[in-house]
């Protein structure tokens, strides 16, 4: 290991020591709840109901979202000559079906509570339907999103490789109604922390990851890792229709065929 590492490792090491000590000293002011009580009870299921929620809402579906924006090209693949890694495809399948069948899960939990609500409740169940209504309709759109099409595939003329209306509109809505998901699963995931006056060694977890999950997401974004899909599957060639039109999505970069994605 080489003197860099070291310090590096040094200083991480040195970082956590330090993070572990400041926990210690503010720790019986982070076990109380929000509203400084003495005592944090909460219904056994509306308990479990917050855990497979914060697992499925602030875990994996953001992290499906990541995979999918800006890991379309992986760091090592040697694009243009490997062309359509499906790795991302994989993730951001398993994350997003996996996280909706836990949100699932943790809405069946609390269906027997939904009778007695008080006025934040009602907005935060509001904002949980609203939330499972986004899942269901991204679920949905998948498998309505059209043939693939291209070189590579039995049937040339697909929606994808042809960029057909159908496929532009599946686009826009998937990605529209993915960003609106990710909006209202953090707004409802706070309301309900409020709610249930969460212990505040909690809260500040779940705004940390968050605002994690968004420092990373703004680096990968200014180091141009944001690429179209159509080029990561087909490459730059503008004999590919898809290519001749601009990109859909905020951000999205094209690249020229001797310019390799940037690595993160």
């Amino acid at each position: 290991m080489t003197g860099k590492r070291w310090l590096a490792l040094c200083l991480v090491l040195l970082m956590l020591a330090a993070t572990g000590w400041v926990v210690l000293q503010l720790w019986p002011w982070l076990r109380l709840p929000l509203s400084a009580g003495a005592d944090h009870r909460i219904d056994g299921r509306a308990a479990w109901h917050g855990r497979l929620m914060v697992v499925s809402w602030s875990l994996m579906l953001p992290l499906g979202v990541l995979a999918a924006r800006y890991f379309k090209i992986t760091p090592r693949q040697p694009w243009p000559a490997v062309l359509d890694n499906k790795c991302w495809w994989r993730i951001h399948l398993w994350l997003q079906v996996g996280g909706s069948l836990i949100g699932v899960l943790g809405l069946l939990l609390v269906l027997p509570l939904s009778s007695r609500q008080a006025s934040l409740a009602q907005w935060h169940a509001l904002g949980g339907w609203l939330v499972m209504l986004c899942a269901c309709i991204q679920l949905v759109s998948g498998f309505l999103r059209g043939s693939k099409g291209g070189p590579a595939s039995e049937q040339m003329h697909g929606d994808h490789y042809l960029m057909t209306a159908h496929r532009v509109r599946f686009e826009r809505l998937h990605k529209g109604i993915g960003w609106l998901a990710l909006l209202l699963a953090l707004l409802t995931t706070l309301a309900g922390l409020v709610m249930v006056d969460a212990p505040r060694w909690i809260v500040l977890l779940i705004g940390l990851w968050w605002a994690g999950l968004f420092v990373v997401g703004l680096l990968l974004q200014r180091a141009g890792r944001c690429i179209d899909t159509y080029q990561a599957i087909w490459g730059p060639d503008p004999v590919h229709p898809g290519n001749r039109r601009p990109p859909i999505g905020w951000r999205v970069r094209r690249l020229s065929g001797d310019r390799l994605p940037p690595q993160p």
